[in-house]
């Protein structure tokens, strides 16, 4: 594995520079192309996007080295480097993580999802049954809105909106420690995660396409590592969450 520190190249011109575009859905477009060798490759990356005075940084883990023909990336020996983690048992990392929190859940379909359902399996030619519930993703903090019908409550009963997603955000990190071989403490009086940074993205992918949506929440803070070899390989090489192609789940850490 390879982590790479990539900005733009000290040497690039304005006008170079001035023909990118360092939003929404072109980010997603230059990081892909570091990594890109056809139509038909499979996303083996993992990438974290920051603004510097206004220019693009990005973050990124991958089995390949990433590469840039234009020239104007800064992609060499002194920004990419062999990523070869040697973690211990019960090691606390300090760590950051941006990512898409969500909780599953399945559904029943409509009629029109049913009829649309059979009618995909028909133009496949797979043998037709009974249709499978639909899987769902809910952004967990609207759906701890939802739930407690935030907007109905008095004012003076609704939890602070910094409270709420603090307290969501950090029960959905806990959720993944077995799965990824760390442990975060819940201690309410003394938190050692910081969650914050809600937003909701848009991103458009071109004149009269759908738009990808997710959200993201911001954690920091500080983990003790459980069981070495899955959070190695689970979590800092293949990522904590979905939306890891649009810039989530890849968890930066240093030790402390």
């Amino acid at each position: 594995m390879y982590f790479s520190l990539i900005r733009l190249h000290r040497n690039a011109s304005p006008n170079d520079i001035g023909a990118l575009r360092f939003d929404g859905y072109q980010l997603h477009k230059i990081v892909w192309g570091f990594f890109s060798d056809g139509p038909d490759r499979k996303r083996d990356f993992l990438y974290r996007q920051e603004t510097t005075n206004g220019q693009p940084t990005f973050y990124t883990i991958s089995e390949r080295r990433p590469n840039d023909p234009s020239g104007l990336w800064a992609i060499n020996e002194e920004t990419v480097k062999p990523y070869t983690p040697k973690l211990a048992r019960g090691e606390r990392l300090a760590f950051k993580l941006r990512a898409n929190p969500v909780e599953l859940s399945k559904e029943e379909r409509t009629a029109n999802e049913i009829e649309s359902w059979h009618k995909n399996r028909e133009e496949r030619g797979i043998k037709q049954k009974e249709p499978t519930k639909k899987r769902m993703r809910h952004d967990v903090v609207m759906e701890a809105k939802r739930s407690m019908e935030y907007k109905k409550l008095p004012n003076d009963q609704r939890p602070h909106l910094a409270t709420l997603i603090q307290k969501v955000g950090l029960a959905w990190l806990k959720e993944k420690e077995n799965e990824f071989g760390f442990f975060v403490s819940d201690n309410t009086e003394n938190p050692t995660v910081r969650v914050d940074g809600y937003r909701q993205h848009r991103l458009f992918k071109g004149k009269g396409m759908q738009p990808v949506a997710f959200s993201t929440l911001e954690f920091n803070g500080i983990l003790t590592v459980a069981d070495p070899e899955t959070f190695v390989e689970k979590c800092l090489f293949r990522g904590v969450g979905p939306a890891k192609a649009f810039g989530c789940g890849l968890m930066l850490v240093r030790r402390i």
